[in-house]
């Protein structure tokens, strides 16, 4: 069912029944759901609350509650896309042959119209063949392929404008969901500009204050800003070296791996004239002449070393005085508590202090994201480092594939899908910076690491090729159905994204020569 106002087809239809919420396990799926709270609250709405990380949770959940669901939005058979017949039908058709069949006109009268009426319908059926063509070219683009839309935060934050019941928590969750896709790197950068520009207007809405009210700010208060940032991982909670080296882009662009990259690095902070002394220690403890004009400094050395897209548009958050984040910092520390390995607890716990970090209220829970994120990008380096220097990444014709074995370290960790899909796309990255074989560059990358060593499965990731051009498009959740399909490999396609898939061990070999069959 597509729902094209949000307002009058979904929420004033679900306001006055109790809602069973199910949230995914992504950031921008938390976001929404804050929002979402934040108006059940307003209009005393009741609603349950279960977090789903595949179909299998959908399912169990939907059984659970399916005695109290009494509404159901069904999709008939019928009803699925609509015959151009319907779309196109000239009402007045009808009309028009009963008046040719009691028209007592010149029979000269008679075949003009009958030639018209001919000229008409090979023109209609004409239309209606390109139609069709036009019909299955749209409708095998969305069933090939896998790709992301507007950030689901956003869609729940237009909802509340619309209801005149938004607020700054809710503009600033619908921020973070958007820069999660950016991170995740699900969307084009044309996408997130136009985005980023749509939320820019709220934001000067928002958080527009004179000098009188700006010095009369509570030590509570919050505040967004746009601002131009750099583009470096934590680097306001870290240290600048190691948010330099734990960067993707940067590590990448310096190929931070090897002897050479790490030379190239002290060129790079040489040129910028920062010592070494002051980049290795916290953000917060660096000489504040060296912090006024430092992202001036980095952009220019940075085009110097072929770095032209460090800085960014994005958005800060600040609390009182004295706590400030970006949104990237923010999603990056709420994906690490989704995906905390550090002690055996339920997911449904993860899940609710991922969820909690998102208040203003919980700021500690989000400096223990902060850490943990922080663990996350060293291990993703490491990995990356590691891959890159044993050559690991081999080419299988059609696609690069990657296998990360028992016994690596931090392996554990990459058997969550969001923090494999991260390792994958940095991954990616590197090697088209590292290869000099130019085919290589455009190819797409899958990568698998073990999942349960008990059951012996691994989970396996397609990542779509790195080039500027990119529609951030995904064949792989198809390929993978079929090439399973045609070999009877053992999978389960449980996750929401389907080009991620969990294969058992022994059957690996022959699903990866029907993939490569496929795809050559």
């Amino acid at each position: 069912m597509f729902v094209a106002d949000c307002r009058r087809e979904f929420y004033d239809v679900i306001v006055s029944q109790r809602v069973l919420l199910l949230v995914a396990s992504d950031v921008d799926a938390l976001c929404a759901c804050k929002i979402l709270q934040a108006l059940f609250q307003c209009d005393h709405v009741q609603y349950t609350l279960v977090p789903v990380s595949g179909w299998q949770e959908l399912e169990t959940a939907f059984l659970e509650h399916k005695d109290q669901i009494k509404l159901l939005v069904k999709q008939d058979d019928d009803l699925d896309v609509p015959a151009y017949d319907d779309l196109f039908r000239d009402e007045d058709d009808e009309e028009e042959d009963s008046e040719n069949e009691s028209d007592g006109s010149e029979p000269s009268e008679k075949r003009r119209r009958f030639e018209e009426d001919v000229i008409e319908r090979t023109m209609r059926r004409r239309q209606r063949r390109e139609w069709e063509a036009r019909r299955r070219e749209i409708l095998f683009d969305y069933e090939q392929y896998e790709y992301h839309g507007t950030s689901s935060a956003m869609v729940m934050f237009d909802l509340a404008w619309i209801m005149s019941k938004d607020l700054n928590d809710m503009l600033w969750w619908a921020i973070v969901g958007l820069t999660d896709q950016w991170v995740q790197d699900k969307i084009t950068q044309m996408k997130y500009v136009t985005d980023i520009g749509i939320l820019q207007r709220h934001v000067s809405r928002h958080n527009h204050r004179n000098e009188d009210e700006e010095n009369s700010l509570s030590i509570d208060c919050m505040r967004i800003a746009f601002e131009y940032d750099l583009r470096l991982a934590l680097y306001q909670h870290w240290s600048l070296y190691e948010s330099l080296c734990n960067t993707s882009y940067t590590s990448a662009s310096l190929k931070l791996w090897s002897v050479q990259g790490q030379k190239r690095l002290q060129e790079f902070l040489a040129d910028m004239g920062l010592p070494l002394k002051q980049v290795k220690q916290k953000f917060n403890s660096m000489d504040m002449s060296l912090k006024e004009n430092l992202r001036e400094m980095i952009e220019e050395s940075a085009n110097k070393f072929g770095m032209k897209d460090l800085r960014v548009q994005t958005f800060s958050i600040h609390f009182g005085f004295k706590n400030k984040f970006s949104a990237s910092d923010i999603v990056y520390a709420t994906a690490s508590l989704m995906e905390n390995i550090e002690k055996e607890r339920p997911e449904t716990t993860n899940f609710i202090k991922a969820l909690d970090s998102l208040s203003r209220g919980n700021l500690d829970k989000l400096h223990q994201g902060l850490e943990l994120a922080k663990k996350q990008l060293r291990a993703i380096q490491q990995t990356v480092a590691s891959c890159i220097c044993t050559s690991l990444v081999i080419s299988q014709g059609p696609f690069l594939y990657c296998s990360l074995m028992e016994g690596t370290p931090d392996v554990k960790l990459f058997s969550k899908p969001v923090s494999l899909c991260l390792l994958s796309k940095y991954l990616l990255k590197s090697f088209v910076c590292s290869t000099k074989n130019k085919r290589c560059k455009l190819l797409p990358l899958v990568m698998a690491a073990p999942m349960d060593v008990e059951q012996g499965t691994v989970i396996m990731v397609g990542i779509p090729p790195e080039t500027e051009s990119s529609d951030k498009k995904n064949f792989f959740g198809r390929a993978f159905e079929k090439a399973a399909d045609s070999t009877n490999s053992r999978t389960l396609h449980n996750h929401f994204d389907m080009s991620i898939i969990e294969l058992k061990t022994e059957d690996r070999s022959k699903f990866l020569d029907a993939l490569i069959s496929l795809l050559s």
